[in-house]
């Protein structure tokens, strides 16, 4: 379909070139046109369409004739998703005149998709947030850092005053570099809430909390690059050949060695065209495609029995549930025939080790953490964990989304995952050299109920998500369980348009008593709402201005150079960290131990500081010198295993995947694949976490006659420690000074990382060694089981598949469920409305609708509609259309008529905004920092939904209707 501009692209200094015809529709421009008005040139179209995955031209900036100083190549990651690609940038006179793919990176080896050859205009683009700004009755004004940070500081400390600590939310981001995340929540802890949170919440949070209530740990298990030791591959919700496009040379790879290929989803996507066998299902039925697949498996005898005998627990419980969905229930709930199941089971079968790969087609789901778990428990009876070639191969999103996770930028955790007990808060206190005591008068101190049990302080109690912070503003006071509502908001590196319900959205936003966004650009924070005053933007330098580490989909750590200078008036986001912290008094806890140069906390102390309390993970072996050595030979790394072979890091896997067992000084070589028992732990081998207790119901939950290669221990076996080690006879082994910080500590808050060194020493992962447990008892759903979507198209299966009853205090708000359901809306929005990314564009795409060269490549915002629904609405292709949703938010839009999709199903991407309900936003941005590409955001129809462990927002089988415009 060719897409045509509804709006003029033009900056906001040449507004007046963009007229609006009588019936509100605009004037179309075609591809020339629209260059011609941006100012862009033939020049970056022809280099963003000539990409291709396995080699980019140089890309080269026009020089004046007086800059003759050298060329210097600086190592750097693409900012985009997380397969973390290497690039050469080349710098001079302080110019970042062009980049090149790396050949010798061992993750895209030499390749890019196109939002990675587009990154140069990242760290350089014209559209940026120039200076920090204040609006001022509607009109955005120029002010000073320093009369930012004192105005904005004085409003949050009047806020603190009549309102507590928690009335001020914290939004963080996946774009932070590792240290700026840990920077940023240990800020949070300070100030003395909960109440932070970022991206993860709304991507993979139920990935996190399904998979580390599966085995142990919520991450990634193996590699992009170990794909290519699979002999079968399995995508269900997810579309890496556009989403992670360089990941796919993996997947195709290992298609040319023999690997067969299933994709399930409910749309034929460009990753589905590769696939040896596509599966169409229904949006929200995963449960019923999952359990269909274990039936076919059991009922032939394809699962391995070894496997499950020694390291699983709680099987017989998933087959009872299993024994309920014959081929028959299965075909009436996800619309997959009894054949088609039966081939995929065999397909995954009969081709082990078999890897299974998702996205966030999986996850977004009021049920998401049922599907991750259920997805987990597939390969458990496949047998394909621990396995090269096998595991679960998450693909997260953001460039830093799994580091940010990691560092506990979540309203439930603290860095490494520690969560948030008093045992939690007092092992931080110590890394950070503080009084826990007077950290906790930091908080409010009032007790509430916490998920319906004991009451408790709200130090101890999840915060607010992101996903929620709507309600947080607009939900009846008595209703939160927190002194007050939400009245202030910080939005940093976090666009609003990726969350759903965008009507009540901008309510929350006029309601609130302070507004502040913290980014590169304005985002459409700045503009989807009618403000007057108190709403500050402070710009943010991209990643390519400062330098650091992050954190890819795999695991393995990565550091950046920094490529450029800070550009027009922006600093990186750890100088604004402290300069906010210094306004508000907190300044000098924040950096005790951090050299600051001027305002800028040295990244370097910052990661030594957190290696020495992240032990729970296995962030504790890196150092700033072993992961700036990883990133400066990346050519020594076997591109197959991530293993260096000779040179400086010789048999360490690249990044140093955690866990990173132990202190630097230790040198383990990272952990390529979890859970592996083929090799000793001291050499990146591992089993299942024990992390649930060693008996349930009389039954032994650790495993039997598994272990790992060369570990004393030679059974199942609970956690390490000081009681332990002093069992075995290994406490002698502690030095004088490990004894005295071990001494009543388990292995993860020992500080002196004694009891992990002993442990491995002898052979021993110091978690435990456990068996995965199928039955997750702390989860609203034990045995995961399928559950309609609050709104549904198929109200018929409601009676049999209900949700759940409405809750309070989740989250420390009141979550409803069956009240909604209560009521059959498919009668008036007959059709299931699904969301995903689009190649070009990348979460809520403020960043790259303001590229020049991916703006070009697609310029409106689009519905795909099957020719049925189509013809039934009288819409034909290219035509302007509303789409609408049952809580009453609508967008206008182009509608696509293909069959990509089925009848029934409407399928949109969710990286637009600046328009909203029909209304173009273009003159509320600041003057030239508007996006060459508006459009309306998906999730302004995107509707009410949350999954009952986690609050994931549920965009991925909500209603709709569509009717010409």
């Amino acid at each position: 379909m060719k897409l045509i501009r509804k709006s003029d692209p033009v900056s906001a200094a040449d507004r007046s070139a963009a007229t609006r015809s009588a019936d509100g529709k605009g004037v179309s421009l075609d591809r020339r046109a629209f260059l011609r008005k941006a100012g862009l040139t033939a020049g970056g179209f022809a280099l963003a369409s000539q990409v291709t995955p396995g080699l980019v031209r140089q890309a080269e900036a026009a020089r004046p004739d007086s800059a003759n100083g050298e060329v210097q190549t600086v190592r750097t990651i693409c900012g985009h998703c997380s397969v973390g690609c290497g690039i050469y940038a080349k710098v001079q006179d302080g110019v970042w005149v062009g980049q090149e793919p790396a050949f010798d990176h061992p993750f895209n080896l030499g390749g890019h998709c196109a939002k990675g050859a587009a990154v140069r205009d990242h760290g350089r683009g014209e559209r940026r947030l120039k200076y920090p700004m204040k609006m001022v009755d509607g009109q955005w004004k120029r002010i000073s850092w320093d009369q930012a940070i004192d105005e904005i500081g004085d409003k949050m400390l009047e806020i603190r005053e009549k309102s507590g600590p928690d009335s001020v939310q914290w939004l963080g981001s996946a774009k932070f570099n590792n240290e700026q995340a840990y920077l940023f929540r240990k800020m949070a802890a300070l100030w003395g809430s909960n109440n932070v949170d970022h991206q993860a919440r709304i991507c993979h949070s139920t990935t996190v909390a399904g998979v580390a209530n599966t085995w142990g740990y919520g991450a990634m298990t193996n590699s992009y690059n170990d794909i290519l030791k699979s002999k079968s591959i399995l995508i269900i919700g997810g579309n890496p050949a556009e989403a992670h496009p360089v990941s796919m040379q993996f997947v195709l790879r290992a298609k040319e060695n023999g690997a067969k290929m299933l994709v399930i989803d409910p749309r034929f996507s460009r990753t589905a065209a590769h696939a040896d066998q596509f599966m169409r299902i229904r949006p929200g039925s995963d449960i019923a495609v999952m359990y269909g697949m274990l039936w076919h498996i059991f009922e032939n005898g394809w699962e391995d029995k070894e496997f499950l005998r020694q390291r699983v627990w709680g099987m017989d419980q998933i087959k009872e549930e299993m024994a309920r969905w014959t081929p028959e229930e299965v075909e009436r709930v996800s619309g997959v025939d009894r054949e088609a199941m039966y081939q995929a089971a065999k397909l995954m079968a009969d081709n082990r080790p078999g890897t299974f790969v998702w996205c966030m087609g999986g996850t977004q789901h009021t049920i998401g953490n049922n599907f991750t778990r259920l997805y987990s428990i597939v390969q458990l009876a496949l047998g394909n964990m621990g396995k090269e070639g096998g595991g679960t191969n998450i693909f997260r999103g953001h460039d830093n989304v799994q580091g940010a996770t990691d560092f506990g930028v979540l309203s439930d955790n603290l860095p490494g995952y520690y969560g948030l007990s008093e045992a939690a808060w007092r092992h931080w206190a110590a890394v950070w050299d503080l009084d826990f005591d007077e950290l906790a008068a930091r908080f409010a101190q009032d007790t509430y109920p916490e998920r319906g049990g004991p009451a408790t302080k709200p130090m101890f109690t999840a915060g607010i998500p992101v996903s929620r912070w709507i309600d947080g503003v607009l939900e009846d006071r008595d209703q939160i369980v927190q002194p007050d509502n939400l009245r202030a908001m910080v939005f940093w590196g976090h666009a609003p348009n990726s969350q759903v319900r965008g009507p009540e959205m901008k309510k929350a936003f006029e309601k609130l008593d302070l507004l502040v966004v913290v980014d590169p650009f304005p985002t459409v924070s700045a503009v989807m709402h009618d403000r007057k005053e108190n709403t500050y933007l402070l710009p943010a330098t991209t990643q390519f201005e400062t330098y650091g580490s992050l954190t890819a989909s795999n695991r393995s750590v990565q550091w950046r150079d920094k490529v450029i200078e800070p550009l027009f008036d922006s600093r990186p986001d750890h100088v604004i960290i402290y300069k906010l912290a210094k306004k508000l008094g907190i300044a000098d806890d924040l950096t005790k131990n951090i050299e600051v140069n001027g305002e800028e906390p040295l990244i370097e102390d910052i990661m030594r500081e957190y290696a020495r309390g992240m032990w729970s993970i296995g962030y504790s072996g890196l150092s700033p010198e072993r992961v700036k050595t990883h990133t400066y030979n990346w050519h020594t790394f076997n591109t197959t295993t991530l293993r260096a072979e000779g040179g400086p890091v010789h048999n360490e896997y690249y990044g140093l995947p955690w866990p990173c067992w132990g202190t630097p000084e230790m040198k383990h070589p990272g952990t390529a694949n979890l859970y592996d028992t083929s090799l000793p732990v001291a050499d990146g081998g591992l089993n299942f976490r024990e992390n649930f207790g060693t008996e349930r119901d009389g039954d032994n939950l650790l495993a039997e006659g598994s272990y790992p290669v060369g570990a004393e221990i030679q059974d199942g076996h609970p956690r390490f420690t000081a009681d332990l080690l002093k069992q075995l006879g290994w406490w002698d082994e502690l030095t004088d000074e490990e004894k005295e910080l071990a001494d009543g500590k388990a292995w993860n808050f020992d500080r002196s990382g004694g009891i992990i060194r002993v442990a491995i020493k002898h052979g021993c992962a110091p978690f435990g060694n456990a068996k995965a447990r199928c039955v997750a008892w702390n989860f609203p759903d034990p045995v995961p089981i399928h559950r309609e979507p609050i709104y549904t198209s198929r109200y018929d299966l409601v009676t049999k598949y209900p949700t759940y009853d409405d809750r309070r205090g989740f989250y420390r708000l009141p979550t409803r469920y069956s009240s909604i359901q209560a009521t059959d809306f498919s009668g008036d929005y007959p059709l299931i409305h699904t969301s995903g990314r689009l190649v070009e564009y990348e979460g809520g795409g403020d960043e790259t609708r303001s590229n020049p060269w991916l703006a070009e490549l697609q310029q409106e915002m689009f519905a795909e509609i099957n020719p049925v629904d189509a013809n039934n609405a009288g819409v034909r292709d290219g035509q302007d259309i509303w789409l609408e949703g049952p809580e009453g938010g609508r967008i206008l839009i182009k509608a696509m008529v293909t069959r990509r999709v089925a009848p029934g199903v409407v399928f949109t991407p969710y990286h637009f905004g600046g328009h909203f309900e029909g209304r173009d936003l273009r003159e509320n941005y600041p003057e030239g920092s508007d996006p060459f590409v508006l459009g309306e955001a998906a999730n302004t129809t995107f509707t009410y939904g949350y999954d009952s462990v986690t609050a994931m927002q549920e965009t991925k089988c909500s209603l709709c209707r569509i009717r010409p415009a």
